[in-house]
């Protein structure tokens, strides 16, 4: 969440959920849980592993060797679903979470801890992470950043899995999604062999009759379901009319950001909401989102249903399987449009050095395409031309 300022309706919420003033920097975490007796978030079960995870998750994709605090906080409320990636900060995530782990070596045990790699690197990316995590095994290791579900039910893939979780290295196997999530959401459910996806879903997306498919198959096949980019941030400001939509929240005692992660929570189908918290002002937010147990009115689902439809057409949602092959698959428009959401929304994410990880010719050629064809079968009606123009010129 991205609210710095702490607002009269927002300290009410805070105080409600008793998370002002628990654990300030100025005393030991572990010295004032045993004083206030610090709240938990809650736990839910991850598919059919028998896995119990944190209904709120640390998306650790931030400066997590300079920020040990953050991970003292979230473990200290329970906020012990940790998802890292081989990728993150070139490593630096991960060397981070084993720095924690090295000076609180009890802490593996209740620590659910993910981490990620790509399928051509499988051979060598586990066993460095393990390194730089310091631990023997991750609890699940994901494929990062499925686009179709062709590239994960490959027999070397399911082998890979087997052999790993047979070595004692991971417990539990599965893969992320940015794109497709409901074609990847029923195509897994399909194979048997998947434990866990992480997906991006928040109150844009959710209500759409695939995305309700998808998430029904993924349970009734005991797959867990961990939920990301839950703030759905939108290409572009907004303007003070859409922006004033949001408003009612705010008498309700929640920020905006807070309402948002309430109704991804509020799903029992997904086990896991997970957020990046990159400072302890997002960090407390989340936490006290997360602890208070009012739940959202009908009113309140309302207020972000008409928000969203508002603000659709700035918003990617990834159906990649829609404008990709309408340009002849010149250019990935939905990893590139996600690029240009980190470079806009999370200063703390070099955007740049993840853009730069495409090949060099596509990156050459994003303003040379004609994308007027992406541009009609878009749902939400995206300027795709101009934001693939932005993201050349922001992220070059």
């Amino acid at each position: 969440m991205k609210n710095h300022v702490l607002n009269p309706s927002r300290r009410r919420f805070l105080q409600a959920s008793g998370a002002i003033g628990l654990g300030t920097v100025l005393m030991p975490s572990r010295v004032l849980a045993a004083v206030t007796g610090t709240p938990r978030v809650a736990t839910r079960k991850f598919g059919r592993t028998g896995a119990d995870v944190s209904a709120l998750g640390l998306g650790c994709m931030f400066d997590i060797i300079n920020n040990q605090v953050i991970l003292r906080r979230c473990f200290d409320h329970g906020v012990t679903y940790w998802d890292t990636a081989a990728s993150y900060s070139k490593g630096g995530s991960e060397t981070g979470i084993g720095m924690f782990l090295e000076r609180n070596p009890p802490a593996r045990k209740e620590l659910f801890l993910v981490t990620k790699g790509r399928p051509a690197e499988l051979a060598t990316t586990l066993d460095e992470s393990l390194a730089r995590l310091k631990t023997d095994y991750v609890d699940l290791f994901f494929l990062h950043g499925m686009d179709s579900i062709g590239k994960v039910d490959k027999p070397e893939i399911k082998a890979w899995a087997e052999k790993a979780k047979k070595a004692g290295k991971i417990k539990f196997f599965g893969f992320s999604t940015h794109s497709n999530m409901a074609q990847c959401l029923i195509g897994a459910a399909k194979l048997g062999w998947i434990d866990g996806i992480m997906l991006t879903y928040n109150y844009r997306i959710m209500h759409g009759d695939e995305m309700k498919a998808g998430i029904d198959a993924c349970e009734k096949a005991g797959i867990g379901l961990t939920a990301m980019k839950t703030q759905a941030p939108r290409q572009g400001a907004e303007t003070p009319g859409q922006a004033a939509l949001l408003t009612p929240l705010l008498g309700r005692g929640f920020t905006p950001g807070q309402a948002k992660l309430k109704m991804v929570m509020e799903n029992p189908q997904i086990a896991c909401a997970c957020i990046q918290m990159p400072n302890m002002n997002f960090c407390r937010e989340n936490i006290a989102a997360a602890l208070n147990r009012t739940k959202l009115a009908a009113t309140d689902r309302a207020v972000l249903e008409r928000h969203a439809a508002a603000t659709c057409d700035a918003y990617c949602a990834g159906c990649s399987h829609l404008c990709e092959p309408a340009i002849s698959h010149a250019v990935p428009v939905r990893d590139v449009m996600r690029h240009l959401m980190y470079h806009d929304h999370y200063p703390e994410v070099d955007a740049r050095a993840i853009f730069a990880e495409l090949p060099a010719d596509v990156r050459a050629r994003l303003q040379q395409v004609d994308y007027s064809a992406a541009e009609r079968v878009c749902p939400h009606r995206l300027p795709i031309a101009q934001l693939m123009h932005q993201a050349a010129r922001a992220l070059a």
